[in-house]
């Protein structure tokens, strides 16, 4: 018995991770483990057939919404709207729903003109077994990541005095060790820092200029100071992880009080870009005795990221513009164009490509490189409702994730 015990043991190792035994890829929260919006994976096609890669499966029943999806320990998460509520769903990697949890009262327009962009926006967070997730409405819920049961949550408008950006929180929380970062705009406390065992406060910083922007927290080691960045409506900040203190902020801000794309730091500097024509703009950081100083190194309207996001690869940024419509190059040094085609919409990086989803539907495969637009694929989505796409797509083991409203499309694009 012993024996056949051992062998059973031994055969089930062998076959349970096919290949060389390394855990499976993960996407653990929004833009990826290093928030940067790029995979490592290798060996994806580097050329799509006409009408695009295959098709694996579409899981229906995500409600409304722009949320992106994480994906973790054998699960898919993301977030929509069912009857005016925000909802927590996993998923199989198969497609099938395995859960779903409410997380309270949904944002809903009340103007006119913007009643598509209703929906959920925050994309959950994964970490130890556990997944944390923001309503639009500030509702702050730390969830058991196999079962969906409700562990804590914080009301962060109400704890800190703030109110709904016009469209609601779109930010994804960030994990750092124990902690909890996340920016509810409030009075009591712009950016603050919870312990993510229980959601009890660490420190809250107040100090920052504007209301809630739509972008998430990214890190950066620079200065001496494990940094937290982000942007606020009104200008781009570091916070001291430390204790929340407040390190530096450059005025960012445009007409909309409207800034929901992450900030990339990339060698001491930090590079930021913002939609209706405000445009991009690089920061160079300096240290100094106590603290850190900036100073402007280039800023350009010639790409307004919009809510897309942007890539940084080999020294150069890949994203879309807003007013200045088009995809765009730029050498994230001098801001200098490399190259612009038509199009808008969002993107992500990996093995060497671009996977573009323009916001009307059309995703295309576009070679890395700042010589010229190379490119290599593109097939029109399906529907999953009404609204543009607008949901990041994610790349995670040999495969390509895009939603669009309440559906999410799968498609294998391993390479052979």
């Amino acid at each position: 018995m012993r024996t056949f015990t051992l062998t059973a043991i031994i055969l089930g190792l062998l076959f349970s991770q096919p290949g060389s035994g390394k855990p499976k890829p993960e996407w653990p929260c929004f833009h990826g483990p290093r928030r940067d919006n790029k995979s490592t994976e290798k060996l994806l096609l580097k050329k799509w057939p006409d009408g695009g890669p295959k098709l694996l499966w579409t899981a229906s029943g995500l409600g409304k919404g722009y949320s992106s999806v994480t994906i973790a320990d054998g699960l898919i998460y993301t977030a929509g709207m069912i009857d005016k509520q925000t909802h927590v769903f996993a998923f199989d990697l198969d497609g099938k729903e395995k859960w779903r949890r409410l997380n309270g009262r949904s944002w809903k327009t009340t103007r006119r003109w913007a009643i598509g962009y209703t929906g959920s926006r925050s994309t959950p967070t994964y970490d130890r077994g556990r997944v944390y997730h923001l309503s639009e409405l500030g509702r702050l819920v730390a969830l058991d990541a196999k079962s969906g049961k409700e562990i804590w949550h914080k009301d962060l408008f109400e704890e800190f005095d703030a109110k709904p950006p016009t469209y609601g929180l779109a930010e994804s929380v960030l994990i750092d060790g124990d902690r909890l970062i996340c920016c509810p705009g409030g009075a009591k406390g712009y950016i603050v820092c919870l312990e993510k065992k229980d959601g009890k406060l660490v420190w809250a910083n107040n100090k920052v200029k504007g209301t809630a922007g739509y972008c998430s927290c990214v890190i950066a080691e620079f200065g001496g100071f494990r940094q937290v960045l982000s942007m606020s409506s009104a200008v781009i900040f570091s916070v001291d992880a430390k204790n929340g203190n407040l390190l530096w902020s450059v005025e960012h801000g445009n007409r909309r009080n409207n800034n929901a794309t992450d900030p990339i730091f990339h060698k001491g500097h930090v590079f930021a870009s913002s939609g209706y024509g405000k445009g991009s703009v690089l920061v160079k950081l300096k240290p100094v005795a106590g603290g850190i100083e900036t100073e402007e190194v280039w800023a350009d309207k010639i790409m307004d990221n919009h809510h897309g996001g942007v890539v940084l690869v080999d020294g150069h940024v890949y994203g879309s513009g807003h007013r200045s419509k088009g995809w765009f190059c730029l050498d994230v040094m001098t801001g200098k164009p490399a190259w612009n085609t038509r199009g808008k919409g969002s993107l992500t990086y990996a093995d060497g490509m671009l996977y573009c989803l323009d916001e009307r539907g059309t995703m295309s495969l576009v070679k890395a490189t700042p010589k010229a637009h190379r490119l290599a694929g593109s097939f029109k989505l399906p529907k999953g409702g009404d609204g543009l796409y607008w949901a990041h797509p994610v790349v995670c083991d040999g495969r390509l994730y895009v939603r669009h409203a309440d559906k999410l499309f799968a498609y294998n694009i391993r390479g052979k």
